[in-house]
């Protein structure tokens, strides 16, 4: 006999109309429901009826048969699994219970399994801690999805090569907004209010691309760049994660954004235009973003991806930290000795560019093994354009071996012959005894009594 339980579906349609950046009226409007019955569906207090269904299905251009499968089961099994902890040893509830739970309160179950995973990934760092490991790695979504684009040197000569060949797309159709028309998207600039506080939006009900009115040029360029390597380059991203192994999907969405960011980056900048006018300007940022239409950072990171046979760029490794010193971003092309755990170096300019935003500085670095480099710095902003849009500073770096630093135009003139600054990875891996920046010890060395003597730097250690 057919299951005919009634079908209640309502925190995924919740999910659903959220991700679409529609309210409930939108959602009604678009059905023909009211929008009181949206909210008794997305509260489960009504099941969603075959005509709801098909019309959710026909709307929105979604498969019908994945949308209207059931999550109680599910639910219900990840519950019991959830109930093995030994935290929930004493605490008897029988699968009947549970079944109900799943059944009859849903967001009640979601809840529950949420509250569960971070209890669970706390458990995971504390232990970790006790073992003298700053955190597990393995559990690290943002370290995992680090470690994907770092075996890759974040060079993806398929998205490059197919991001070349939509740029002689979008250029031979006049610009993005024709190549969009092209193909039957409709690209539209609207309020804030309206976009529900989304940079972009895609309507698939109505093939309509939706874009914040407030953006500046360069971000506007940027994210329907990202709409169309979402869309036109769907496959060849997923081509490069098949097969992969993550341990989270929070490490599998981080890595697929992580890439769709490479080629957007790569329609704008196709690869070797852009490599043949970073040779020509000598590495010139500003200049580069000017030729390109986009924002320094946006040159900066697409500099770390010139990774091709016969074409390769200068080696550079990429960081971005906010002024608390937390590090949003990082890629690693040339081998730069960045600690992964604590502060960085108060001796890189890097910690010092928010005193002078917008200016570029420069700076050579002798590492305490011998190590030199030369690091580009800059703040860079995002945000804003209105009263209500607070302002994000954050400061970018760019490093690259002294060996490739005659390439750039920033190490040429005086700045070639600028005085390194010696500098460590960060304190706790640093033996540099006369540093007066210093804000703790080095690990496995002895701190010296100062009752009779007291030198500048802020601790005194044995030579051993």
């Amino acid at each position: 006999m057919a299951d005919a339980r009634p079908l209640y579906l309502g925190p995924r349609i919740k999910r659903l109309r959220r991700e679409l950046g529609l309210t409930q009226a939108a959602m009604a409007e678009d059905l023909d429901i009211s929008p009181s019955y949206v909210a008794l569906i997305e509260r489960n207090q009504r099941p969603l009826t075959a005509d709801v269904l098909l019309r959710l299905a026909r709307t929105y251009k979604l498969d019908m048969h994945e949308l209207a499968a059931d999550e109680r089961d599910d639910y219900a099994q990840r519950l019991l699994a959830m109930l093995k902890d030994p935290i929930f040893a004493e605490i008897d509830l029988t699968t009947l219970e549970i079944a109900d739970i799943a059944t009859s309160f849903p967001g009640v179950a979601e809840a529950m399994l949420r509250l569960h995973g971070a209890y669970a990934r706390e458990q995971q760092a504390l232990a970790g801690l006790r073992e003298g490991v700053p955190g597990d790695p393995a559990a690290d979504a943002i370290g995992e999805a680090r470690r994907f684009i770092a075996r890759a040197r974040n060079h993806f000569p398929a998205l490059d090569a197919r991001a070349e060949t939509l740029a002689d797309e979008v250029a031979r159709a006049g610009g993005q907004t024709e190549w969009l028309r092209e193909r039957g998207v409709r690209l539209r600039f609207l309020p804030g209010d309206v976009m529900m506080g989304a940079l972009r939006r895609y309507d698939r009900h109505g093939d309509q691309l939706l874009i914040d009115d407030i953006l500046p040029a360069t971000a506007r360029q940027w994210q329907i760049a990202l709409h169309i390597a979402y869309t036109a380059m769907r496959s060849d991203i997923a081509e490069l994660v098949r097969g992969e192994s993550f341990a989270s999907p929070t490490a599998a969405q981080l890595v697929r954004r992580a890439l769709a960011g490479y080629a957007a980056s790569a329609t704008i900048m196709p690869y070797d235009r852009f490599a043949r006018a970073v040779e020509a300007r000598a590495y010139d940022i500003e200049a580069l973003a000017g030729v390109f239409g986009t924002s320094f950072e946006q040159v900066a990171h697409r500099l770390t991806t010139l990774g091709r046979v016969g074409q390769q760029g200068v080696p550079f490794f990429f960081i971005r930290v906010d002024a608390a010193g937390n590090v949003s971003k990082r890629l690693d092309g040339a081998g730069f000795p960045f600690a992964a755990h604590g502060g960085g170096c108060p001796l890189w300019n890097l910690h010092q560019a928010f005193r002078t935003p917008g200016e570029v500085l420069t700076q050579w670095l002798d590492l305490p093994d011998g190590q030199r480099f030369f690091s580009i710095v800059r703040t860079v902003t995002s945000g804003g354009g209105a009263h209500d849009r607070p302002i994000v500073l954050r400061a970018i770096a760019l490093a690259c071996a002294a060996e490739h630093a005659p390439r750039l135009i920033y190490a040429q003139g005086a700045a070639a012959t600028a005085v390194p600054t010696p500098i460590g990875m960060t304190c706790r891996l640093c033996n540099r005894a006369e540093c007066t920046a210093r804000a703790e010890p080095p690990l496995g060395r002895e701190i010296l009594p100062d009752d009779y003597r007291r030198v500048s730097a802020p601790f005194a250690f044995a030579e051993s």
